[in-house]
């Protein structure tokens, strides 16, 4: 397996960021002008209430060639979905005894991606009501295909087992290995090619709030994940007319929505709402 990069990101946690694809797509002094440049639709992605607290706001700008609104409704989708976004007695079986298991199988035919690879296995609370978490694990053979995923129930942390994921996101690609870990945050539209082949690994999904970096209390001002290693991808689009279908989760359910041009129309974003990556060669266990 190759542990290549090939993509560019910009460095730190929770920053502000700025990426352009094209230069001068960004507007300068202002969200929303009345003409963007290069005729652009400009829209913004919230990850928490507007009129929360600044230091607790976080959101994007996006610059986008087409209003990612421009989609046939939602129906329910048709292939079998093994997630779970309620964990009560009618959805789940309790048990009090101690599991674990081995590595899951890989499925034996060769065209189950990213979603219909995804099994929840655990989890707690209700995804409707923002409370609680779901643990899922992914063993896929086939690259996403014309398919984007997004999740409006919480953010996905994804944790690679075999196999790297080149992963497409709005705000541009990333590579994700084994020993690696992603998070993908809530209402952010993703696609997953398997550059080495059949894949497998574990994604905890949050429905309330977002991930943050614990304190670091009497270790001092270094040490454990330092947000500088932290990795998020640059502006990176495709303008294509081809028909594409989004598949949405929502209170557990997926939902998919047809359209005809590509949902990787970004030109260019600013913000703090971002998808990001992480080496955890890099996290140090007392300071460094």
């Amino acid at each position: 397996m190759s542990t290549s990069d090939q993509y560019i990101y910009q460095s730190g946690f929770g920053n502000h960021f700025s990426s352009e694809a094209l230069p001068g797509a960004l507007p300068v002094g202002q969200n929303t002008p009345q003409v963007c440049p290069y005729g652009l639709y400009a829209e913004q992605l919230s990850g928490t209430a507007f009129t929360v607290a600044r230091s607790s706001n976080q959101r994007t700008w996006f610059y986008r060639i087409r209003p990612s609104v421009m989609h046939r409704p939602f129906e329910p989708y048709n292939n079998e979905s093994h997630m779970v976004g309620t964990f009560d007695t009618r959805t789940t079986e309790p048990t009090p005894t101690q599991i674990r298991w081995l590595p899951f199988d890989i499925p034996n035919t060769e065209h189950v991606d990213f979603i219909d690879g995804l099994h929840t296995i655990g989890g707690a609370g209700d995804a409707a009501l923002k409370s609680g978490l779901a643990v899922h694990i992914y063993a896929a053979t086939a690259s996403m295909n014309k398919r984007a995923f997004s999740s409006s129930d919480g953010d996905f942390l994804i944790v690679p087992q075999q196999g790297r994921l080149d992963i497409t996101t709005e705000f541009g690609p990333l590579i994700v290995a084994p020993n690696e870990i992603a998070v993908i945050q809530r209402g952010m539209r993703f696609s997953v090619a398997l550059p080495d082949g059949p894949s497998r690994g574990y994604m905890l999904e949050v429905f309330e709030s977002h991930f943050e970096l614990p304190d670091l209390g009497p270790i001092g001002a270094n040490g454990l994940a330092n947000p500088r290693d932290f990795k998020t991808p640059t502006a990176k689009y495709e303008h294509t007319n081809d028909e594409w279908h989004i598949v949405n989760k929502y209170q557990g359910e997926l939902f998919v929505a047809a359209q005809d041009h590509s949902p990787y129309d970004v030109v260019a974003w600013h913000g703090n709402y971002a998808p990001y990556k992480y080496d955890l060669a890099n996290f140090a266990v007392i300071n460094s």
